[in-house]
């Protein structure tokens, strides 16, 4: 992979990731599309996204700090001024991440085969549009603060993000839709599913980075630059998603996001069969 397909991936990274339109559907179908002599099938691409996704969560923690920071001070040394309130939240936090950290570990083998199957990862992508579309007109009608959320629908959320383990599925789109069903506004839905991705990413990175910079050495200076081009991209994203987010409360958040995963994933998906 040369570094200019590095840097290219990276920035769709950085856009997808956060957005829920589904990083590694995108990072399956694309290469394919554009032609590239990639071989996503091979032993050092999922460490090479996992360096990337590394960027990202990154990003989450500098924007989120506020948050993680009164985390530390509620769980750890019991003091703010709404200590309480936190602590239950982080724990909520680490109950949504449980599923997708256990089935991610078990599945993981099996798993890897839909990276080299960019097909696949078309329709999925068309699937998720679908989901977007009927999570937004689904939701719970009884609004509640992410400070009311239960115990029940922090582990019903973290069974949705399991969704993003098939490549096509976006993880904060699938997080979302479980915490739109929930009865969380969008802004509170989102805040949530990118809290909740910090730990998922940073664990999928503590197992899988190794490997690309024990046996993969010559992709690692690739895979570097790759990480810090899609941290700072996803920065601006989660900037940009939750002011949208914040701007759009009522007006079907998802719609664009669903409209255009079906659009990209029929049109990636024809192309790719008859051309």
């Amino acid at each position: 992979m040369t570094a200019l397909q590095a840097i290219i991936l990276a920035i769709v990274q950085g856009i997808t990731e956060l957005f829920p339109i589904s990083s590694l559907g995108h990072a399956v179908i694309m290469p394919k599309l554009l032609g590239w002599n990639v071989d996503q099938a091979s032993d050092d691409f999922l460490p090479f996204l996992v360096v990337m996704h590394l960027g990202t969560a990154v990003a989450l923690l500098l924007y989120f700090w506020r948050d993680w920071f009164d985390f530390l001070m509620a769980v750890v040394f019991r003091r703010g001024p709404r200590a309480a309130q936190e602590g239950r939240l982080f724990w909520r936090v680490v109950v949504a991440t449980i599923p997708a950290v256990i089935l991610g570990a078990g599945l993981e083998h099996i798993l890897r085969k839909g990276f080299g199957a960019p097909k696949i990862a078309a329709a999925f992508l068309i699937a998720n549009g679908i989901m977007l579309f009927v999570a937004d007109r689904w939701r719970g009608r009884s609004e509640r603060s992410i400070d009311q959320l239960r115990w029940g629908d922090a582990l019903v959320i973290g069974l949705w993000q399991c969704l993003a383990l098939i490549p096509g599925f976006s993880r904060s789109g699938a997080t979302m839709a479980g915490g739109y069903l929930a009865g969380l506004k969008h802004e509170d839905a989102a805040r949530f599913s990118f809290l909740t991705a910090t730990p998922v990413i940073l664990g999928a990175t503590v197992l899988e980075a190794p490997k690309l910079l024990h046996h993969h050495s010559s992709l690692g200076s690739v895979a570097i630059l790759a990480g810090v081009v899609a941290g700072v991209v996803a920065f601006i994203s989660v900037w940009a998603l939750m002011r949208w987010f914040r701007a759009h409360e009522e007006k079907g958040g998802f719609t664009p996001f669903a409209v255009y995963c079906v659009l990209a994933g029929a049109g990636a998906l024809a192309w790719m069969t008859f051309s």
